[in-house]
């Protein structure tokens, strides 16, 4: 039997922010600049992220035709090296919460839980996002660095339970994706799926979720049920 829920870990892309507009331009900048197919649209992107930029870039490579491309391959590399500080300067120029997410966190704050994101998306975009949309609001902002093997590896959960001072029997993690449903059963944690992130409804029960929500107070409203 579980403890009761003392901190709350959500992803970032598709689960507390709309980013798909944003990467998309970046995306395709880096690639088009590298000499690469570049006319991706939000719904090619969506299924290109959620495992960290190289992932996304070797997809989009292998979307364009080329043989499967490694992540660690120097062509992703090349066009990591043009992605990265053309997203840093437009991260937020069209990225904003998805309906509901301010109210539940603060909701879940209001309650003294503990709130952090934890998300394969490089950490200076992390920490920029979490500040200038969410300031104030969450405990721990976690993004993909150095020595950290990113999700559905658990260490950056671990890390962030570590850091808040929690237990895994007082936590769970939101997400909106197979890495996020893997990441959570890795740490040993329960996952909360949301429906309106970047993949279906379908896709994650497909993968195991049991547990889905529409909206937003949904998760405040499984927190209470679980600290009732």
């Amino acid at each position: 039997m579980r403890d009761q829920i003392q901190a709350v870990i959500f992803d970032m892309d598709g689960t507390i922010l709309n980013t798909l507009e944003d990467l998309t331009g970046s995306l395709n900048y880096a690639l088009g600049q590298t000499g690469h197919r570049h006319d991706y649209v939000a719904e090619d992107v969506k299924h290109f992220f959620g495992s960290g930029i190289r992932v996304a870039i070797s997809r989009a490579l292998a979307a364009e035709g080329q043989p499967d491309v490694p992540e660690d391959d120097p062509e992703v590399e090349r066009v990591r090296e043009i992605f990265a500080p053309h997203y840093a300067k437009h991260c937020n120029d069209h990225t904003g919460p998805y309906p509901g997410i301010p109210e539940c966190i603060a909701a879940l704050r209001k309650r003294g839980i503990l709130t952090a994101v934890v998300s394969n998306k490089p950490d200076f975009a992390v920490q920029t996002l979490a500040r200038e949309i969410f300031p104030g609001c969450f405990d721990l902002a976690v993004g993909e660095q150095s020595g950290v093997r990113r999700k559905p590896a658990p260490d950056m959960t671990d890390k962030a339970l570590k850091d808040l001072k929690t237990s895994k029997e007082n936590a769970v993690y939101v997400g909106d994706s197979e890495v996020d449903l893997m990441t959570a059963k890795n740490a040993g944690l329960p996952c909360i799926a949301v429906s309106w992130g970047f993949r279906s409804i379908e896709f994650l029960k497909a993968r195991g979720a049991s547990t889905i929500v529409d909206r937003a107070d949904e998760i405040v409203g499984w927190v209470d049920v679980q600290n009732a």
